[in-house]
């Protein structure tokens, strides 16, 4: 069966006449032709279009490397910057703390001073308080011995024995005088 419709199609084939002359050989030749007339300047626009896109993405890529080397640069900026911060508040830290404890220390210091000031201050008021109570008990005795005497005196001595012991005095003072 296949060689009978292998024949009968040689025959139908052979009926037409050779294949240069059927319009689907011409039909082909022309596809081929176009096609191959064509590739060349299709194949170029092809190519410009995926070139062009390739550019485009390698501007986007080197871009994006760019800003990618840029963003780091930024970061390491910031990241100095915010340890050079960190160190100046520590330095500004340790700076007050000593402030701090200098102050602290002198403020002993003063207290210390004032408290002894003040001590010598009342040690000074107690030995003056000490020395009047002296001077008072010293002038009381004085006071006491002399009316005392003044009454032994007044009451031993006569009249005239009195007149001429202040006469004696009253010759004698300007002697004590100068």
């Amino acid at each position: 069966m296949i060689s009978s419709a292998f024949a009968a199609g040689a025959g139908a084939a052979a009926a037409h006449g050779p294949f240069y002359t059927e319009a689907h050989f011409w039909v082909d030749i022309a596809f081929i032709l176009v096609v191959a007339l064509a590739y060349k300047p299709v194949s170029r626009a092809i190519a410009a279009g995926l070139d062009a896109r390739a550019a485009k993405i390698k501007a986007r890529l080197d871009e994006a490397h760019k800003l990618r080397e840029e963003a780091q640069e930024m970061l390491a900026t910031y990241q100095r910057k915010q340890r050079d911060a960190m160190k100046e508040a520590e330095e500004i830290i340790a700076h007050a703390k000593a402030e701090a404890e200098r102050l602290a220390k002198q403020a002993a210091k003063d207290l210390d001073i004032s408290m002894k000031r003040r001590e010598q201050m009342a040690l000074d008021r107690i030995a003056q308080a000490e020395a009047q109570a002296v001077k008072e008990v010293q002038n009381l005795a004085v006071d006491v011995a002399v009316g005392a005497a003044q009454k032994m005196i007044g009451d031993s001595m006569s009249a005239a024995q009195t007149v001429q012991l202040i006469d004696a005095a009253i010759n004698d003072l300007p002697g004590k005088l100068h």
